[in-house]
C-alpha cells in the first residue's frame, strides 16, 4: 500500500490572530507528482486526524482511498488551533476570520515552503472538523464558498456560536450556495434533552434546511455523546460520498439517493 508522508511546521507569524502559535502538518500522498495540481481538504484540530492511536486515523484513511482511487490524489493539511488557548476564539464565530486565516496565512505557507502545488479549483477544495472544528469548516465553505466546496462536520457545535446558531435561517434565506455537506450527528450530544443550547438538535435544524433549500448534503446519525468515535467509524465512508462525481461527470450535485452511502 503507497504511504504518503507527513511533513510539518510551526506557524507562528498570524495577523489574523496575533500572538498566537501553532503546528500544521501536511499529508502528501505518495502519488503526488511535484508540480501537479493536487487537491486539498483542510482539517481543524490537526493532530487529533492524524494520531494513529485515535479515532480517525486520517493519513491512514488517506492512503487506502486515494490508492483505490475513491478520492482524488489530495494534501491534508492538519491545522492545530493557536496556542494559547484560542481555540474556541478561532473556531466559533461564524465571521470570516478563519477563512481569511487559511486563505491568506496557511495554504500559502503550504505552497511556498513545501513547494506544493495546490489546484485551483473549488471542487477540488474540502474542509473537515469536528466539534467547534466541525462548525469551523461550514463557516468557512459558507464564508468562502469560490475556495472551499466540500464540507464534512462531526458533531459540530452550531449551539455554541456566539449570538446563536445564524445558519438555519442563512441557509433558508440567502443563495444557494454551491456546497456538498455530510454532518454527522450524536443522539446524546451536549444537552441532547433541552430547549437550549443542544447540540444535536442544532445539528438537525441545520441540516433540515439545507434538506429545504435542496442543496447536495447528508445527515449520518450515531447513538454516542460528543464523541468523535462514530465519525472515525465513518470517515472512509464519508470521504468517498463527499469526493463522488454527480450522475453528469461533474463535482457538484442537487440530486442525492438514498444508497449513496
Amino acid at each position: 500500500m503507497p504511504q504518503g508522508r507527513i511533513e510539518q511546521f510551526k506557524w507562528d507569524a498570524s495577523t489574523v490572530y496575533p500572538n498566537t502559535s501553532r503546528i500544521v502538518q501536511v499529508y502528501v500522498p505518495q502519488q503526488y507528482t511535484p508540480g501537479e495540481p493536487a487537491a486539498l481538504m483542510v482539517f481543524q484540530d490537526g493532530q487529533l486526524y492524524l494520531d494513529p492511536d485515535l479515532d480517525m486515523r486520517a493519513s491512514i484513511v488517506f492512503d487506502n482511498l486515494i490508492h483505490e482511487g475513491s478520492i482524488p490524489v489530495t494534501v491534508g493539511v492538519f491545522v492545530d488551533p493557536g496556542q494559547p488557548g484560542n481555540r474556541n476564539k478561532e473556531y466559533d464565530p461564524a465571521d470570516d476570520r478563519y477563512s481569511t486565516f487559511l486563505l491568506t496565512e496557511i495554504i500559502p505557507a503550504v505552497r511556498e515552503r513545501l513547494g506544493i502545488t495546490i489546484t485551483g479549483d473549488p471542487e477540488k477544495w474540502a474542509i473537515c472538523g469536528g466539534s467547534s472544528g466541525g462548525n469551523c469548516a461550514f463557516t468557512a465553505a459558507w464564508h468562502r464558498p469560490d475556495r472551499f466546496r466540500r464540507v464534512l462536520a462531526f458533531v459540530g457545535s452550531f449551539a455554541q456560536i456566539p449570538g446563536g446558531n445564524p445558519y438555519p435561517d442563512l441557509i433558508q434565506r440567502g443563495p444557494q450556495k454551491p456546497l456538498r455537506v455530510l454532518l454527522q450527528a450524536n443522539r446524546w450530544d451536549l444537552n441532547f434533552d433541552q430547549p437550549d443550547d443542544n447540540w444535536y438538535s442544532n445539528n438537525l435544524l441545520v441540516a433540515a434546511a439545507l434538506a429545504e433549500r435542496g442543496y447536495d448534503h447528508r445527515l449520518i446519525l450515531g447513538d454516542g455523546g460528543h464523541s468523535p468515535n462514530h465519525g472515525g467509524v465513518i470517515l472512509p465512508e464519508a470521504l468517498r460520498w463527499l469526493w463522488r462525481p454527480s450522475p453528469d461527470g461533474n463535482a457538484y450535485t442537487t440530486n442525492l439517493h438514498e444508497d449513496d452511502l
